[in-house]
């Protein structure tokens, strides 16, 4: 076994762990939008994806979900959809990607197999980056286009950026980085496949025949 092969393998299955974790808080957390006023010092407001929150100074938060799912707004939805979409390939990808390495021995000795499940993996590793992606920067550069609308009225409140879109950034790196792991372990894994192969075979004399090994000799002699 390859060590550089098992270190990838490692580490894109621990890092699509964590990138999967991640992926969850951002779904959870109401803190993509905030908002402070200066009408109303005491009191901080949060959107997230299934309610709103109000927090005050002395450390009260008090949440109240959305109505139902057919009165909220098309952006709200999309981005539920699509995080939703992103934590089922993310979890997907790591179910298919532990059983796949070499540290388990489910699956020792199918090589093609391992292969197929590890390149699965990263590519739903990569899928589940790229569907976390498009709903945390599309939100962002809304509340970008909105905050800087010179349209508006200047003492109109505006939406600011969340801690929630930071961690969905980084969710979606680490599970396009676990997804190029993993899918380098297979390139890695086919060609330590290939050299082992060279090394077995015997090369043949003249005449099409094998040369005596070296404990034919000996016995030989």
């Amino acid at each position: 076994m390859d060590p550089s092969v098992g270190a990838l393998e490692l580490s894109g299955v621990l890092i699509c762990g964590g990138a999967w974790l991640c992926s969850l808080a951002t779904t959870l957390v109401p803190t993509w939008l905030t908002l402070s006023t200066d009408l109303l010092p005491a009191e901080r407001y949060q959107l997230g994806l299934w309610g709103t929150c109000v927090v005050q100074d002395l450390g009260v938060l008090e949440c109240r979900p959305y109505s139902g799912l057919l009165g909220l707004p098309p952006d709200v939805r999309l981005c539920r959809i699509l995080m939703c979409a992103a934590l089922g390939a993310g979890l997907l990808a790591l179910l298919l990607a532990v059983p796949g390495t070499r540290l388990l021995t489910g699956c020792r000795g199918l090589r093609r197999r391992r292969r197929a499940l590890k390149a699965a993996g990263g590519a739903l590793s990569v899928a589940a980056g790229v569907l976390g992606l498009v709903p945390v920067s599309h939100v962002a550069h809304l509340a970008v286009a909105r905050f800087f609308d010179r349209s508006a009225v200047e003492a109109a409140p505006r939406w600011d950026i969340g801690d929630a879109l930071f961690c969905g950034w980084t969710a979606a790196a680490l599970h396009l980085a676990a997804g190029g792991l993993l899918l380098a372990s297979c390139r890695g894994d086919v060609s330590g496949t290939s050299v082992n192969l060279r090394r077995t075979r015997t090369p043949r004399g003249r005449g099409g025949t094998r040369p005596e090994t070296s404990g034919q000799i000996t016995s030989s002699i």
